[in-house]
């Protein structure tokens, strides 16, 4: 038996109290009152939950991503995989759980709904709904992943519904995926069973979700940030939120994690109780995860921190192991070997010319968002695009997607917002389906960007007059097999050089290099198949003639 002594936290009946935790086999046996608080004496709670993480965004593996969460107090996950399912299809989803199995860690993996996400681009696999059901026959597997098909939705598309009945017949909850979606639409898409929405990015559209059962997520990652937006709700709608990253890059994740909006909920005013419940409570009922919350009889998943303004995590435990220590992890490596999809050949500048008809209106142009994955559509004039130095005055550059599973001409368009005055940067992690997704200022740039990602089987890169770089990404050209702080170092010296060197004024500018792609959220975007309008919901012109 171990013993803990401190100020202990009861999040069910708002106490702080002076006691001891006594811990056998991994379960807590006692916990004992022996006072009132001692503010000297540090705090012990339950560990927090990501509610919502692709943990393929972090460009670690499982185990490598838990390695660097339990320093922030995070002690488990709910993981959807869609990422790698796209790639790899269902032997990519075992991949996460079993490479997740090896460490103290409570994941909690989804079945991907949508492999692929839409029938406009080009993916690795596809997960049918036998294989759905396959997957939620598992154990490890705890939910239907985000239903980002909401159009499959509510057309009653019969392998969406399929899927959905899958979920209901084993009993596990079904994620949501509704951007901007309101009113009698979202309605019908919510009576269908599905439970959950990350997408929020308005309190007005929250609100109105919260208002129909809906549990609305929180999210701060490195590309989307909706905290500030959304976080004035948690006061009266408490018991319906949780806090999530969705997709958060190494170096973010090294600086921290849940913790961090815990922090900022309670700062700003919100109780400390509800934060916690949050962060923490919520979660883990909601999905049914084997985690404990600091009561008699349940494992011993639990946390020490400092005091109640700083939030400093001293301690993390998981089954009564200590994992991590006054910023320090426990968590030991673990050798991962790769597994991958990836066909593409070399590009030249080129195949990335585009052609102008001698008599057209104009051309289509992405506005890109800095903190969110929402786009605007613009539109340039043919008297605009041929004015001398069209595009450096105005920020409008190539954004090229290339297929990566087989040989086909690139997709190309034009980008507006990040703000490069040199070179190029590139991409294997391209949201939904993960082609290599590039953006530059010249073709040659963007070509010598996109062949190393080609090169290394998948990564990051980027490319100036006098120097390129690639971190390489070998597992399912999302992920590194190597140690997450390394990558963390790695990630920030080439992210520094796309600000530094190539100007970019983007807080995260590959991870909004990486939504680009992604055609279910409004509301222009590209795929290795054309410039997508996601209003339409079909293909539109790039040159409008």
């Amino acid at each position: 038996m171990k013993k803990y002594s401190g100020n202990i936290i009861n999040i069910f009946d708002n106490t702080i109290f002076y006691g001891e935790i006594t811990v056998f086999e991994g379960r807590i046996f006692n916990i004992e009152k022996l006072g009132p608080e001692k503010a000297e004496d540090g705090y012990y709670l339950p560990g927090f939950i990501d509610a919502h993480v692709h943990i393929e965004s972090s460009m670690l593996v499982p185990s490598q991503f838990a390695k660097m969460a339990v320093v922030h107090g995070t002690i488990g996950t709910v993981s959807d995989p869609h990422e790698i399912a796209n790639v790899l299809g269902v032997k990519g989803v075992n991949f996460m759980i079993e490479n997740g199995k090896k460490v103290p860690f409570k994941f909690c993996f989804g079945a991907p709904s949508c492999v692929p996400a839409t029938d406009f681009e080009s993916a690795g696999a596809v997960i049918d709904a036998e294989e759905i059901e396959f997957l939620l026959e598992k154990p490890e597997i705890g939910y239907l992943a985000e239903m980002m098909n909401f159009p499959g939705v509510l057309s009653e598309n019969e392998e969406v519904l399929t899927k959905i009945s899958l979920a209901k017949k084993y009993n596990k909850p079904i994620d949501g995926h509704a951007p901007a979606l309101r009113g009698d639409a979202a309605k019908k898409y919510f009576s269908y069973g599905i439970s959950t929405d990350h997408e929020c990015f308005t309190l007005e559209e929250a609100e109105e979700k919260l208002k129909m059962g809906v549990k609305i997520l929180i999210r701060e990652g490195s590309a989307a940030k909706n905290f500030d937006a959304l976080i004035p709700l948690a006061d009266n709608y408490s018991t319906q939120m949780m806090f999530c990253s969705d997709d958060k890059h190494p170096d973010d994740l090294e600086a921290g994690h849940i913790n961090l909006l815990i922090k900022r909920a309670v700062s700003g005013g919100l109780d400390l109780f509800k934060a916690l419940r949050i962060a923490s409570l919520n979660p883990i009922r909601h999905y049914d995860l084997p985690v404990g919350l600091l009561r008699e009889g349940e494992p011993a998943d639990f946390i020490k921190i400092n005091n109640l303004r700083e939030f400093e995590i001293l301690e993390t435990y998981i089954d009564g192991r200590l994992v991590a220590e006054k910023g320090n992890s426990l968590i030991e490596d673990i050798a991962v070997n790769p597994i991958n999809n990836f066909s593409a050949r070399r590009i030249s500048s080129a195949d990335l010319k585009i052609k102008f008809p001698a008599e057209y209106k104009g051309i289509n142009v992405i506005k890109v968002n800095d903190g969110q994955l929402v786009t605007d559509k613009l539109f340039y004039t043919k008297a605009e695009i041929e004015a001398e130095h069209f595009s450096e005055d105005n920020d409008v550059l190539k954004l090229v997607v290339l297929n990566r599973y087989k040989e086909t001409p690139p997709a190309i368009t034009f980008i507006k917002g990040f703000g490069l005055d040199d070179g190029a940067l590139a991409s294997s992690v391209a949201h939904d389906s993960h082609n290599i997704i590039a953006v530059g200022v010249d073709d040659e740039s963007i070509a010598d960007a996109i062949n190393m990602i080609i090169r290394e089987k998948g990564g990051i890169s980027a490319v100036s007059d006098l120097k390129m770089g690639v971190l390489p990404l070998p597992v399912a050209g999302l992920m590194s097999n190597k140690n997450g702080y390394e990558i963390s170092r790695d990630y920030t010296q080439i992210d520094n050089f796309v600000k530094n060197k190539l100007g970019s004024k983007l807080k995260s500018p590959f991870m909004s290099l990486s939504f680009m792609a992604l055609l279910v959220i409004p509301s222009l975007k590209l795929s290795d198949k054309g410039l997508f309008d996601c209003d339409t919901f079909g293909f539109t012109d790039v040159v409008v003639k």
